[in-house]
């Protein structure tokens, strides 16, 4: 028998989405199971919203899913949301249920809203049963229902930074083991590291599977760059201490994006190259492009001088800041009882 959860709780999580600095492609699988991957990442203040409820038996419908558009179906099977679907199974819901969620930006961005959402509805959904749960434990059940129940082409750092929060040196094991290593340093080094980050909306939503399918595909030959790309990881963990070289960081997310470019063929495209370029030419120090490639955000570190140069070379893009947040998953309203 599913779990009910009670009729008149009202549950609402919010989840934060995560700017990876280095490290990307080496929390596959198809690389942690040869030898060990890491990423930098870090939490942003940009959220996905979930909120879970009793759904009315005054409706015509059993369960009612809201997100760019709206479901209303009488059982879980028939749910199209895919990972909607298998949380509610997952964690054998009982209808009626009513799921809702919104975000600050777009979805298919390259800030890896999607295991957000599935680690906010896990959260959401574990309150609704009147349990708490630990950050390592959702972002698991998060890897396990995109990874093996779902199939999705992806690795694991996105629910990790999902449920963890804070600026993380993520290390991915053979066998699937994940350790979790936060970040220590002052409140100066964080405000010049994100007084240094400009962050850049290209228009373009884009399938991350298909670029990590493809660059899965592709892993034994490009091994040696997955390596040195794993380096970088720990190299930027290591300059974060009392003091960021914000030059040095800056160059070697310069090095890692143009690995990265050759991983797979629709990693990047003319249009953003041409971006970069000009990014680079205004003065910034090197950057990426958030996520797997192909649209998203171009994420670009600069002195702050150089700032307004970089702006104005790239006025045809959305400009969206971005600040630190320190903490993963959180229930925002909602009991226990």
């Amino acid at each position: 028998m599913g779990r009910s959860g009670s009729d008149h709780n009202v549950i609402v999580t919010r989840t934060p989405l995560r700017v990876s600095f280095a490290g990307g492609g080496t929390d596959l699988p198809e690389v942690y199971e040869r030898e060990h991957g890491a990423v930098l990442s870090t939490a942003i203040d940009k959220y996905i919203y979930v909120t879970v409820k009793r759904h009315s038996s005054i409706f015509n419908e059993a369960i009612r899913i809201n997100y760019s558009r709206s479901e209303t179906v009488n059982s879980i099977g028939e749910i199209q949301n895919a990972i909607a679907r298998e949380c509610l199974r997952f964690l054998d819901i009982d209808p009626p249920v009513y799921v809702s969620t919104v975000g600050d930006l777009p979805a298919s961005t390259g800030l890896g809203g999607s295991s957000a959402f599935a680690v906010g509805l896990l959260n959401a959904l574990h309150a609704f049963r009147g349990e708490r749960v630990a950050a390592g434990e959702l972002a698991e059940e998060a890897c396990h229902i995109e990874m093996n129940v779902l199939q999705q082409p992806i690795g694991k750092q996105d629910q990790y930074a999902a449920a963890f929060g804070g600026l993380n040196l993520f290390c991915f094991k053979p066998g699937g083991a994940v350790t979790v290593e936060p970040q220590r340093f002052t409140n100066g080094t964080l405000r010049e590291l994100f007084g240094s980050i400009l962050m850049f909306w290209t228009g373009h939503q884009r399938d991350a599977s298909r670029v990590l399918s493809e660059q899965r595909g592709r892993t034994s030959e490009n091994l040696e760059a997955l390596q040195r790309i794993r380096s970088h990881a720990h190299q930027l963990h290591a300059l974060l201490n009392d003091h960021v070289d914000l030059e040095t960081f800056g160059r070697v997310l310069d090095e890692t994006w143009r690995l990265k470019r050759g991983l797979a063929a629709t990693v990047t495209t003319r249009e953003i190259d041409h971006w970069y370029d000009r990014a680079m030419q205004a003065g910034a120090y090197g950057g990426k492009l958030c996520g797997a490639g192909g649209g998203g955000f171009l994420l670009m570190i600069a002195p702050i001088e150089r700032h307004r140069l970089v702006r104005e070379a790239l006025a045809a893009l959305h400009h969206v800041p971005v600040s630190f947040e320190v903490h993963g998953s959180r229930v925002l309203l909602g009991s226990f009882d």
